[in-house]
């Protein structure tokens, strides 16, 4: 019951009940981000990360929003939480790549961004949107160039893999099974990954 309570509640009454020591909800908070966490870290993920861990680290970024949020700024909660969720997932990257330039730490401009940083500056706990958010041009161009490689079936998942929703649910939304969809997810990995690799050595 009190679950279906906190459902009506805004995300920054609930920030405020977290600063209040409310178990409940931050676990409503985190129930509602989970899907955005996933949403940026699979674009990293996708173009060569080890394992799920990134998205660890992305939930990591989202308690620190959660904790962290001051409702006196001017800023929704969801721009503040995006923030700290890529600002901590480009940590672990640069942390983990030692701070070179890689398929890794490109790769996150196959996420579009979710807010135009207009009150984004007035965060200073977190890195800059500008150095967390690629640019929308690239954007496009990068998506046009890499479903010029995708079968039909693969353009289809990319978008709702990449929003954020599970192989199942994505399943149930194609009306293919989990395991073809999963199969799909990893041949547009090996074909992002193909055209990162290429891309990287024209550059060079």
């Amino acid at each position: 019951m009190e679950s279906n309570l906190l459902e009506n509640i805004s995300d920054e009454e609930l920030c405020g009940r977290v600063a209040q020591s409310d178990s409940r909800a931050e676990t409503e908070l985190v129930r509602r981000y989970g899907q955005l966490v996933r949403a940026c870290a699979r674009p990293l993920f996708l173009a060569g990360g080890d394992s799920e861990d990134l998205i660890q680290e992305g939930m990591l970024g989202l308690l620190t929003a959660i904790r962290g949020f001051d409702p006196g700024r001017d800023a929704a909660f969801r721009t503040y939480a995006e923030i700290c969720i890529r600002s901590r997932l480009l940590t672990a990257i640069r942390a983990a790549q030692g701070g070179k330039h890689s398929p890794l730490n490109r790769s996150i401009s196959f996420e579009p961004p979710l807010f135009d940083g207009s009150s984004a500056h007035q965060l200073s706990s977190v890195e800059s949107p500008e150095d967390v958010i690629i640019g929308r041009e690239e954007l496009k161009e990068r998506l046009d160039a890499l479903k010029g490689q995708l079968s039909e079936f693969e353009a289809n998942i990319l978008p709702l893999y990449l929003s954020g929703l599970s192989c199942r649910e994505i399943a149930g939304q194609v009306g293919r099974s989990q395991k073809s969809v999963d199969n799909a997810v990893q041949r547009i990995r090996r074909k992002v990954a193909q055209q990162f690799s290429s891309g990287v050595s024209s550059e060079s």
